[in-house]
């Protein structure tokens, strides 16, 4: 259970956890494989707790070991995964916390017309527990888009332009963080995330695209698809 989990890596011994919140953070798991949530890699479509509604933290508990270590857990796989977002659901914990970061360094990426015209622009990390979105400009545009839990694939996704996030942050404080172009979608894909919904659910469909066919046909289909690092 993550809860022995964390107390094995002596986060949480100077901390007296409520026995209710106890109870309810244990039902959140049903027995399973020895390799356990948190997970050090990106659940995969098809896996339950991504279609799974995702509960809220209770307020207390924000800044408590254990969710403190869970979101160094999502910073760690999202940046080892070069992901420019994470929703814990993605590696197993179905809780309402996201993070997100664009780094300059994938401008390198991207010729200049594409970073234009998808609106890119550096975010730096940005933690957010408990989110709720407003949208700011209903118009929306379509790019594609991928999945780092649908790995291998993308498919165009029209989003809205302008979103407004309110939520707490990793200190528990009040935040809230007005986001356009490509990083309004990146927030509105993790939300996606807590809500059980994949973009494949919202995507055109004839757009779907396994992202190495080329190199499956110039390799004679001798091609791996890897789901670690």
């Amino acid at each position: 259970m993550f809860l022995v989990q964390i107390q094995r890596r002596n986060l949480s011994n100077t901390v007296q956890l409520a026995s209710s919140f106890s109870r309810w953070y244990r039902d959140l798991w049903r027995p399973g494989p020895a390799n356990e949530p948190p997970y050090d890699h990106v659940a995969q479509i098809g896996d339950p707790v991504l279609r799974q509604k995702a509960d809220l933290v209770p307020a207390d508990m924000v800044t408590s070991p254990e969710v403190q270590y869970l979101v160094k857990t999502m910073v760690d796989v999202m940046q080892k995964f070069n992901c420019v977002g994470l929703a814990a659901p993605q590696i197993g914990i179905p809780l309402r916390i996201m993070v997100m970061e664009f780094k300059e360094k994938l401008r390198n990426e991207y010729s200049s017309s594409e970073y234009k015209l998808n609106e890119m622009q550096t975010l730096p990390l940005i933690v957010f527990i408990n989110p709720e979105m407003k949208v700011i400009n209903y118009e929306k545009k379509t790019f594609a888009e991928a999945c780092q839990s649908v790995r291998g694939f993308s498919g165009e996704v029209a989003r809205y332009s302008e979103i407004l996030l309110r939520g707490l942050g990793q200190d528990g404080s009040k935040k809230e963080l007005a986001l356009k172009g490509w990083n309004a979608r990146i927030a509105q894909h993790e939300m996606d995330h807590l809500d059980g919904v994949i973009y494949t659910d919202l995507m055109n469909r004839q757009t779907f695209t396994c992202t190495c066919w080329q190199a499956v046909n110039e390799k004679r289909g001798r091609v791996s698809i890897f789901f670690h690092k």
